[in-house]
């Protein structure tokens, strides 16, 4: 990947933040170019070339670089060039794009971010393994790092694989299924937006208050960021997605406007809770017609309201940082989850 590749991909997000800090700018771009130039040194530290295919597959299509994005803003309250801050942030995006090795197996997807997933293109068995890959090479890294990076990364790697597990195995009673899908999005990605930040300030020698205020914004963030995913997986045509759209529908993974259509709250979506209860599932025209009808359910218009209300709770845990860009780029965070559309 050259330089140009990732300058340009870094800056779809810095530049959105409109923080008006042009020195501030461009030194969060070089940190995420540091940031690229060290993953794609990674994916070629494993020792079988056909192995760094596989671990790189994901790393090279590209993606936000949100997590890594999150390290830096983290440190930006400390030191923000002390050594280790680039490698912190590499470490968070290796355990995110893990997750997606393991999610992508779960869903049985065929594209993220606009390739051919890696399941689909080597197998399952060769999507959890190389997913493990990156896990392991994520814990060697952070070894390296301050002594508070080891437990904040072992229990956002539990917490994640909690997550997981937590989602195939399901809930308990119908009646605990919103209860049960917010303790799944907390593991499996709130707890990778706190991880990130709270990775950097660690790193960065920020006081533990800093810390505990990012851990609380990434957490409200986080769950935010995938009630956006929810809506986005329904609303964006798949050209805009970089993968299938409704294919958390089609293949049963429950996002919240579909519990909230479950849950029963409207009379008038009758004929959408007949196709989500069927046990068939949904394929081919059924799944259209599901999708229709979802976009134009009330359920869409709630969940949104609850996204507004996290985000709302991640605003207020800023009150607790310094005033300057760092904190102006998470609030504005805020605004580009709330409105983003891929």
């Amino acid at each position: 990947m050259s330089a140009l590749t990732a300058r340009v991909r870094g800056r779809s997000i810095i530049t959105r933040l409109a923080v008006r800090d042009r020195a501030w700018e461009r030194r969060m771009q070089r940190g995420l170019e540091e940031v690229e130039t060290r993953l794609q040194e990674c994916v070629r530290e494993a020792d079988d070339p056909r192995l760094s295919e596989v671990v790189g597959h994901l790393i090279a299509a590209g993606g936000k670089r949100l997590r890594p994005l999150l390290t830096l803003l983290g440190a930006e309250f400390g030191a923000p060039r002390a050594v280790g801050v680039v490698e912190a942030a590499v470490v968070a995006e290796l355990i995110h794009t893990a997750s997606l090795h393991h999610d992508d197996v779960m869903d049985e997807a065929l594209i993220r971010h606009g390739v051919t997933s890696v399941n689909a293109r080597w197998g399952n068995t060769v999507a959890v393994r190389s997913g493990n890959w990156l896990l392991a090479k994520a814990a060697q890294l952070s070894a390296g790092l301050t002594t508070e990076a080891v437990p904040i990364q072992a229990e956002a790697s539990e917490r994640l694989v909690q997550g997981q597990l937590r989602e195939l195995v399901g809930p308990a009673l119908p009646e605990d299924r919103l209860p049960h899908y917010f303790d799944v999005i907390a593991d499996k990605s709130a707890s990778l937006l706190s991880l990130s930040l709270r990775l950097g300030a660690a790193q960065a020698g920020a006081p533990a208050s800093v810390g505990e205020a990012l851990a609380e914004y990434g957490e409200h963030l986080g769950v935010a960021f995938q009630i956006s995913d929810d809506l986005i997986d329904i609303a964006s045509p798949s050209a805009d997605l970089g993968k299938e759209q409704g294919k958390d529908l089609a293949v049963g993974v429950a996002g919240l406007p579909v519990l909230l259509v479950l849950d029963g709250a409207w009379p008038g979506d009758d004929e959408l809770r007949g196709l989500l209860s069927d046990p068939g599932g949904l394929r081919g025209e059924r799944h259209l017609r599901a999708l229709a009808l979802l976009q134009r359910s009330p359920a869409m218009e709630r969940a949104g309201r609850i996204m507004d209300e996290r985000l709302a709770g991640a605003r207020s845990a800023l009150a607790a940082l310094p005033p300057g860009p760092p904190r102006r780029a998470l609030d504005a965070l805020c605004d580009f989850v709330a409105t983003r559309t891929a």
